[in-house]
Parts: structure tokens; C-alpha cells; sequence
């Protein structure tokens, strides 16, 4: 069996119905502070977790409701578990047998229900409604503050199995087959562990102890408890020759420290103190402690090292005591079923090969000590260890609503899906997951939009840190496969804001050969007898240029027509912005002088004689610019484009302007659909 889904009524910064569907094994809950990750933990820990004070507060109701809700009826806070069969399941497994009496489906794959609920019990109802009908504050502050003084402390708490309409009590026994291991984001480890004093290390150690012997396949449990005994009386006799050594050590010491006993009067009626003991082998747990040790034989306490390090090593002795907890030959009856393992915020002190590895080896190894693993993070690096399966994303909005996303289940069975979904997960690596967590996204082609976007979007009086706005260079025109994670119109999507900033590259090809190939806006139309044009080859542009075509996916990129990649638009903003040319330009002169002579008001034809003799781009450049019906002005700019475009080093030219732009004033112009963007995606 495994935890389906839990659905989240009326609970801190949950109001409606809200639920969320988990996998069987691992699962990642990402989101921004304050979306409730760490709510869900706590939902999930007021039904499984024993040791969890049912008892709730009114801080723990949702406050996001009205005066007029609070006097119709009482608040109440409900938490309901789906519980599902696995699929590898046996018919007559002991899953089955915990939750027999919790079922709310009976053919296979067979479901149980957990509900837990915090209420005003029926009796109290007539007073609460009279007592609040009576305030007349305009107020909200006021009816809370009169529930938390009049009626929380008459709120009673019930876990119901089964359908909760039919009220049926769960059976604590049930309950306490399930096992929940919570660790908080703020643990101090050093203070929890590393001495045999430590009930957790305890427990291990005696349940470790002898393992050789308990796990021993081919022994009968009679052949195991004949040798364990026989370790155990050895080592009595060993201890009572200790304790027989220390006697003997004290024997003219304890005359003198027992003279006090008869001097004060405490020896009377022939009764004289006197010293014994024994020494039982658990007794000794106490006296070790947790070392490591390095190769060179240097020793050092566990305490000495970092805070990551012992953070590991503390869930490692957790997941132990899970495995003892679980085993049915140590505790018999009182095994756990089910160990569930939730973790906060795993990455708390660990650089990210540790966070990777690690998640990776509870990816793996999960099964052998915990049957389900819920994981908060805000980490690009854990969710770089999982695939989108594992994977659950809550989007929290400013109105108080939230929306779950489950990117795994987004693609279908289909071709086109598949092949989307592993071209995703591939490309979610470390830093390219961070668009997972953002608030809002901004897909790019390439390197160079990728490094001046946040640079652009200060100059048009925008901050994408502060709007928590990411920019995702995927490598190329590959824009749809990410775009479905994010479609809102589509099941379990991440619904959050998506900008696309994309290329208009215009084409031709020519009438004979039937094959498309790149060309220069103003190549556009100059001969119809040989070619076929297209002024723009992104169908993106089209399907979300439209503002309101889509709820929260736009897509900006140059005019069709006179537009075509991002470096070329940069040169068309800006015609005389030298800022652009660096050290790193090849033909950085020539194109300076193409500047200088625009500037200047210098002709068409001049400026095409400083283009170099040789080379097939600057003779289609002058053949396509002669061709052309356009005005000498915006002929110019397109000449200095083409022949920028043309020698440009994408990644090395954008950290050069970029660095320009942040210690210069310079009059830079930024691209006006790059400008809208930017505004569209922070508004």
C-alpha cells in the first residue's frame, strides 16, 4: 500500500479543498517560502505520528475567510488520507490486514480512507452562534479573538477510518503500525546524537548487536538465541571478573570512606554499606561513542565534524532504527508496517554533490528500511537527483490561492509526449532546474540573451531578482517541450507566468530544390521568380504573440519582416551604440567604421565599399541591400546588422557588453519586444 493523496480542508494556508497526489516512493515537494510545504509535513503527521499532539490551536485555522462564514458555523480543519493498494501487492499481505477496517473500496486495486478532523462538538453550536451573532465589530480580528478566549478550548479532535460520514473511531493498534519519521528544517544533530546515552544510537546499537548471528539465513531462531545467549553469559563472567578487579582495587579505600558510616550513625543493627554490581552488555552502550577515522589512524569524535557530514550520519542511524522498528523477529507484534521517512529541507549543510548523491542513494535504496519518503527542498541539486515523476510543485499566489503542479504526469503515452518528457528530464540538470522554483520564467535560445536579460531588464526600470524571474537558455528553438510543464490549460500543469523570447529568422528556398535555408530581412521579396520567402519561420511567434491568447504563456521576438536573431536586433535598436563593439568582435574596426559612417550621414553605397572585398556574405549582403526597395536609412542599420551578426562570438560578446553596461551611462536602447517581455513578465 502506499499514501495516495492527502486533501487539506480549512488548515493554515490551505482554505478549499486542496489535495495532493504522491507516488509510492520518493516525493519532492518544491516551492517558494511560505507556499505550505512544511503544512502538508504537518497534515501528514496529524494523522500517521504518534507522538504529534493532536490537539490544535487557532493559528491553525485558515484565516483567509469572512465574518459572514465564521457566524453561519463554526470553522473546522479536516485532513483526509487516501490509502491505495500497490501493485505488487500480495492478497493476504499484512497492509491489507492494517487497514481492513479503514477500506472504502473492496475490489482491487482496494482503497482506505485516515480522516482526521478538529471540531466544535454539535452541543456547543447554539452558544458559539448566539455568542458571535452578538458581536457587531465590522472587525474579523474580533470573532477570532472571541473563539480562541470562548470555544478552542471546547474543540475536540477525532481520526475517523473508512467513510468519516459513518464516524468510526480508528483503531489506535492500526494506527501504531504505521511509522513516521519526521526531520525538521532547524535539527541540531550534535545535540541528538553521537553518545551510546542517546536513546536513538541505543536502540541501533542493540539492535545491530550480534547482526551476524540474527541474520544468519541457514539458522533455525532456536540455533540464534542458544549463541546470543552464550555471547551473553560470556560476557557476564568477563564483566563479573571486572567488577571482582575493582573490589579488590578498593579494599583498603572502602575502609576508611565507610568509617564516616559508622561514625555518623548510618551503621546500626549489624547493617554495614557496603559495594556490588554487575555489568550487563547494554549497560555498556553508554561508554561508546561515535569517532571517525581517518586513514592516516588519526581518531577524532564525530563532533568534530561539519554540520553536513553529521547531518548524514544521523539520517543514516535513523533509517536504522527504522529497520529495527520494522523487524518482525525483534519485535514481533509490535513491528511497524509502514515507516515513512519526511525530510525538510535535506540540502541544510550539504554542499550539492552531497545533496545529489544523497538523494540519489534514497532514490535507490528507499524500499529496504522506508516505504514512502515526502522531501521538502528548495534545491535545483535534489531535484536534479530525481526525475519528474518524484517531483510535486507548489505555485502559491498573492490572492491566497495556491495551484499544484505535477510535471511527470503532464506528458501522455503518445510520441510526441514521450519524447518531450525525456528530452525535459535530461535537460533539468543542476542549474536548469532552477525554473521549477521561480515565480516566473523567461525562456531564451541562447547564451547571450541568457547573460544581458537581467542587465536588459534593469535598463527598462525592472528587477527580475526581485520579481523571482528566471532565465532558462534551452539551447535552441526547443521552446515546446518546456512550455507543456507550464500550460495551464493542461492537467496537474505549473501554472506560472512563461515568456518565450524568440528569433523571427526570416527563410527562402529556392523554387527547384524545395529546401529552406536562413536569409537576410532584406532579401525578403528582392527576387519571387527564384525563391519563396518566408519573413518569419517561428510558428511560436504566432501561436502566442497575441496578448490574452493564452492565460499565462506569451511569446515576443523580432518583427516579421525586418527582424531576425537577437544580435542582428541589438545593432537595429542601436546603429550607433559602440558599447556593442569589443575586443572580442572579429572585423571590430570595420564595423566601427560602418557606425561611424551612418552616423555621419554617409551614403548607401559608401557604406557598402567598407565591407571587405572578399567573402560570399558581404557580396549576398551588398547584392540583397541593392535589391532592396527599402529607405537609405534603414538600409544603413540593416548593413551594420548583417555584418555584426556575421562576426559576432555569442557567449564572450554578451559578457563584454554586459560588463559595459553596468559602469557606463551609455544612451542603450533595448529591443523594444524585449522590453515588452520583460514588462509582461513582471506586471
Amino acid at each position: 500500500m502506499f499514501i495516495s493523496q492527502i486533501r487539506v480542508v480549512n488548515f493554515r494556508g490551505f482554505k478549499d479543498e486542496t489535495d495532493f497526489e504522491f507516488n509510492e516512493g520518493i516525493n519532492v515537494l518544491i516551492g517558494p517560502n511560505n507556499s505550505g510545504k512544511s503544512n502538508v509535513f504537518m497534515a501528514l503527521s496529524l494523522l500517521f505520528d504518534l507522538n504529534t499532539s493532536k490537539r490544535l490551536n487557532i493559528d491553525d485555522f485558515n484565516k483567509n475567510t469572512t465574518i459572514e462564514e465564521l457566524k453561519k458555523s463554526p470553522p473546522k480543519i479536516q485532513i483526509s488520507a487516501l490509502i491505495k493498494e500497490s501493485e505488487k501487492e500480495g492478497l493476504y499481505s499484512d497492509d491489507l490486514v492494517t487497514v481492513s477496517t479503514w477500506l472504502t473500496k473492496l475490489e482491487k486495486p482496494y482503497e482506505a480512507r485516515l480522516t482526521y478532523e478538529f471540531y466544535l462538538p454539535e452541543k456547543e453550536y447554539k452558544d458559539y452562534l448566539d455568542t458571535l451573532s452578538k458581536i457587531s465589530s465590522v472587525k474579523i480580528e474580533d470573532y477570532w479573538r472571541t473563539i480562541k478566549n470562548n470555544f478552542i478550548k471546547k474543540y475536540a479532535y477525532k481520526i475517523y477510518a473508512g467513510d468519516p460520514e459513518h464516524k468510526t473511531v480508528v483503531d489506535s493498534d492500526s494506527l501504531k503500525k504505521f511509522d513516521f519519521q519526521f526531520l525538521d528544517a532547524i535539527r541540531d544533530v550534535n545535540r541528538d546524537l553521537f553518545t551510546g546515552r542517546n536513546t536513538l544510537l541505543k536502540e541501533v546499537l542493540d539492535f545491530f548487536m550480534d547482526y551476524d548471528i540474527k541474520n544468519h539465513k541457514e539458522k533455525t531462531d532456536e540455533q540464534k538465541t542458544k549463541e546470543i545467549k552464550q555471547k551473553k553469559d560470556t560476557f557476564s563472567v568477563k564483566a563479573s571478573e571486572l567488577i571482582q578487579s575493582l573490589h579488590q582495587r578498593m579494599e583498603e579505600g572502602k575502609e576508611q570512606m565507610l568509617q564516616y558510616a559508622k561514625r555518623t550513625g548510618a551503621s546500626f543493627g549489624n547493617v554495614t554499606p557496603n559495594f556490588e554490581g554487575d555489568i550487563l552488555d547494554t549497560e555498556l552502550y553508554s561508554a561508546l561513542k561515535l569517532i571517525v577515522e581517518h586513514e592516516t589512524g588519526i581518531r577524532l569524535p564525530a563532533t568534530h565534524n561539519g554540520l553536513g557530514y553529521n547531518n548524514l550520519i544521523f539520517i543514516s542511524l535513523l533509517l536504522a532504527k527504522m529497520q529495527k522498528d520494522a523487524s518482525g523477529d525483534y519485535l514481533g507484534g509490535n513491528s511497524k508496517i509502514f515507516p515513512i521517512l519526511a525530510i525538510e529541507e535535506p540540502e541544510a549543510h550539504l554542499d550539492p554533490s552531497m545533496q545529489y548523491k544523497f538523494l540519489k542513494f534514497l532514490k535507490e535504496n528507499h524500499q529496504k528500511e522506508v516505504r514512502q519518503v515526502f522531501i521538502t527542498t528548495h534545491s535545483p541539486n535534489i531535484t536534479a537527483a530525481v526525475g519528474l515523476d518524484d517531483i510535486i510543485v507548489m505555485n502559491p499566489y498573492t490572492d491566497g490561492t495556491l495551484t499544484v503542479g505535477y510535471p511527470g504526469k503532464l506528458f501522455d503515452s503518445s510520441k510526441e509526449d514521450k519524447a518531450s518528457k525525456a528530452y525535459v528530464e535530461r535537460f533539468l540538470d543542476v542549474t536548469k532546474s532552477d525554473m521549477l522554483f521561480a515565480k516566473g520564467i523567461i525562456l531564451v535560445e541562447g547564451i547571450a540573451e541568457q547573460l544581458l536579460m537581467s542587465i536588459f531588464a534593469e535598463r527598462t526600470g525592472n528587477d527580475l531578482e526581485d520579481n523571482h524571474i528566471a532565465v532558462i537558455n534551452v539551447g535552441g528553438r526547443y521552446f515546446d517541450h518546456f512550455l507543456k510543464l507550464f500550460d495551464s490549460q493542461r492537467k496537474y500543469a505549473i501554472n506560472k507566468k512563461v515568456v518565450c523570447i524568440t528569433d523571427a529568422d526570416p527563410m527562402r528556398k529556392e523554387k527547384s530544390n524545395g529546401k529552406y535555408q536562413k536569409c537576410y530581412p532584406f532579401e525578403i521579396g528582392i527576387d519571387t521568380e527564384k525563391y519563396e520567402y518566408q519573413s518569419t519561420s517561428n510558428v511560436l511567434l504566432e501561436k502566442y504573440r497575441e496578448e490574452n491568447k493564452h492565460p499565462n504563456i506569451m511569446c515576443f521576438g523580432q518583427d516579421a519582416g525586418s527582424g531576425k536573431t537577437f544580435e542582428y536586433d541589438l545593432i537595429l535598436s542601436n546603429p550607433y551604440c559602440e558599447i556593442l563593439i569589443n575586443e572580442n568582435l572579429s572585423n571590430a574596426e570595420e564595423i566601427a567604421s560602418l557606425m561611424s559612417a551612418n552616423k555621419e550621414g554617409k551614403p548607401v553605397e559608401e557604406m557598402l565599399s567598407i565591407l571587405g572585398d572578399n567573402g560570399e556574405e558581404n557580396n549576398r549582403i551588398r547584392n540583397g541591400i541593392r535589391g532592396n526597395d527599402w529607405g537609405d536609412e534603414e538600409k544603413k542599420k540593416h548593413i551594420i546588422a548583417a555584418r555584426y551578426l556575421n562576426s559576432v562570438d555569442k557567449g564572450i560578446n554578451a559578457m563584454e557588453i554586459c560588463h559595459k553596461l553596468k559602469e557606463q551611462d551609455s544612451e542603450f536602447v533595448v529591443p523594444e519586444y524585449i522590453k515588452k517581455a520583460v514588462e509582461w513578465i513582471c506586471k
